[in-house]
């Protein structure tokens, strides 16, 4: 029976409408940010003054949207207890991380399954997420009610996809 699983889950997954291109989000992205840098499948540009960095890979079927936010160095135990927190309760769809000796802010979804919405909203929860850090911890979205975290910070999310808008 386990065996018949991950034989089904090996099968590529049929096409969708709306299934996700490199053309496709580089078309978005440029939307947000016409000075976009792009090379492959990987994009740099500037969200309200932040950069961002989104590496696809449509071969992975992964994506994930980046925004450096500080060294990793001096981190305090509080530090990463608080970003534990934001990621249970008040990040959502973004994520706070530590890599390569620094603290991003990462949006990560499987890359064909991807709509323009989604791509929007998770770049703008991550540049929130880099906005807010130490003080709300906040993508911006929505608040999952149970965790420790308070606050939110909508507006991003909302002016981001209003320029989304005609695509």
């Amino acid at each position: 029976m386990i065996r018949a699983l991950l034989f089904l889950m090996l099968l590529p997954l049929p096409a969708a409408a709306h299934d996700m291109t490199l053309d496709r989000m580089t078309e978005i992205l440029t939307a947000l940010d016409p000075e976009i840098e792009a090379a492959g499948g990987a994009f740099r540009f500037t969200i309200e003054d932040v950069p961002v960095l989104i590496v696809a890979d449509p071969r992975a079927d992964r994506m994930r949207a980046m925004v450096p936010i500080r060294s990793a160095e001096g981190l305090t135990e509080a530090d990463l207890r608080r970003m534990m927190q934001a990621n249970f309760d008040s990040a959502l769809d973004a994520r706070y991380a530590v890599a390569e000796g620094r603290v991003w802010a990462i949006f990560i979804h499987p890359f064909r399954a991807l709509d323009r919405r989604q791509l929007i909203d998770g770049i703008g929860q991550t540049v929130n997420a880099a906005l807010t850090y130490g003080t709300l911890f906040t993508s911006g979205a929505l608040q999952f009610g149970r965790g420790d975290s308070r606050g939110e910070q909508r507006q991003l999310l909302d002016r981001l996809q209003e320029k989304g808008q005609d695509i």
